[in-house]
């Protein structure tokens, strides 16, 4: 018997439902679980340890024939035993999954869909929390803090490097370019291994980070990093500094030092663990993004290298004054 689990997003948001995902596979140890999501996530799937196959969709828009065909599987007789929406509150994912006649659904409750099972969504939960508390009312345990990835099986393409990732699907949510550019060249002037991560979209703002740190060309990995490659290039590195999105919840999986900048999302939805210190998150409520500067991102940085258990520390003299500004 099949459970399909619908995340159809990104890797942040994959990332987040780790812990979801495992807390079905240990309910349902002897079925099959299916995770709906975009096919190119197929590899940071595997990593969680907890899904036995990928059904390709890249949004609740796409062909569904894929999707049909994983919960109705030939080798699986029985049919599509449980479907579970871990992609949003309705009405138009739950009757997605409607439509594939589940012998159950675990979704929250939507008037909208005519699904009245399921407890009520709460918009400000975080979304680790959302989808444990999912499962929780239906019985099924699931622990928030199970964020831990396996480690691809790739090799790194720059053993212990210093992430910069300025990039994000949403615009509102990138701290401006100098800012990462200046925070870029000072960890190149301290002897870091700076890197400019991002999609392949992105390659023309990292390649901008880049020159305007100084950095050779060669540093821009931009649209050259699969899922794997990144995932290995986290797990590998000494520490990332990024916005809010996905790349941050690669190194709050691999325990990696980093420095995450919010706005105007707040960090209750989206943080890591408050018990991680080697994670931190910049959010300035009242200026939003604009308003972090380049010492304070310098000083989170330090400490959590200080923090970074096993790792290197410290950033080395010649801090920027306390004017310069993102």
């Amino acid at each position: 018997m099949t459970v399909l689990a619908l995340r159809a997003l990104g890797i942040g948001d994959l990332a987040t439902a780790v812990p979801a995902l495992r807390g079905l596979r240990a309910a349902f140890p002897d079925r099959r679980l299916v995770l709906a999501a975009p096919g190119w996530l197929a590899p940071l799937a595997e990593l969680t340890g907890a899904v036995d196959a990928l059904a390709p969709l890249s949004d609740l828009d796409s062909d569904r024939a894929a999707l049909r065909k994983a919960a109705t599987s030939p080798d699986d007789p029985a049919g599509l035993g449980l479907a579970v929406n871990l992609h949003g509150a309705g009405p138009r994912s739950h009757r997605l999954l409607a439509e594939l006649r589940p012998r159950r659904l675990i979704a929250f409750s939507c008037a909208d869909s005519g699904h009245l099972d399921g407890p009520q969504w709460i918009e400000e939960e975080h979304e680790v929390a959302r989808w444990c508390r999912l499962l929780d009312w239906y019985g099924i345990p699931a622990d928030p803090d199970d964020l831990t990835l396996r480690v691809p099986g790739v090799r790194p393409q720059v053993p212990g490097a210093s992430i910069v990732h300025p990039g994000g699907k949403a615009l509102q949510r990138r701290w401006p370019v100098g800012g990462f550019a200046r925070v870029a060249r000072h960890l190149h002037r301290t002897g870091h291994q700076v890197v400019v991560t991002g999609s392949p979209a992105e390659r023309p703002l990292a390649a901008r980070v880049a020159a305007m740190a100084g950095l050779p060309r060669e540093r821009v990995l931009a649209g050259r990093t699969g899922v794997d490659a990144l995932a290995a290039l986290v797990a590998a590195a000494r520490l990332v500094v990024s916005s809010d999105t996905g790349i941050a919840h690669l190194a709050t999986a691999y325990g990696t030092p980093s420095v995450a900048l919010f706005g105007p999302v707040p960090p209750s939805r989206w943080a890591p663990p408050q018990d991680r210190p080697a994670h931190r998150v910049l959010w300035h409520p009242a200026g939003g993004l604009r308003s972090i500067r380049v010492p304070e991102v310098l000083d989170a940085l330090h400490a959590v290298l200080e923090l970074g258990a096993g790792r290197r520390s410290g950033l080395g003299a010649g801090y920027p004054a306390h004017g310069d500004q993102a």
